[in-house]
């Protein structure tokens, strides 16, 4: 924001850089989920391994959640006064 940022793109950056790790842990997490269904399938009991409500549920809960989670601080950031950031030790 000191260097010409609108709050617009402050919210963004933030957003996108705490998002990604977020999206690319879901990737990976369902890609490992259907590797071990298969070994779970036993432990699993009144769900289908491959039960499509589960398999979409989860991440989507845990993106909202983490959506949550970088939006508060991203608001925080786009309104924030550049000299008072600027003259913060």
């Amino acid at each position: 924001m000191a260097i010409g940022a609108a709050a617009r793109d402050v919210r963004k950056l933030i957003l996108r850089e705490g998002m990604t790790p977020v999206a690319i842990g879901t990737i990976l997490g369902l890609l490992a989920s259907l590797a071990v269904n298969r070994v779970l399938q036993s432990q699993l009991v009144g769900v289908s391994p491959y039960d499509p409500m589960t398999m979409a549920g989860a991440p989507i809960l845990l993106m909202a959640v983490a959506l949550l989670a970088c939006q508060l601080p991203a608001q925080h950031a786009a309104h924030v006064d550049p000299v008072v950031a600027l003259r913060h030790d």
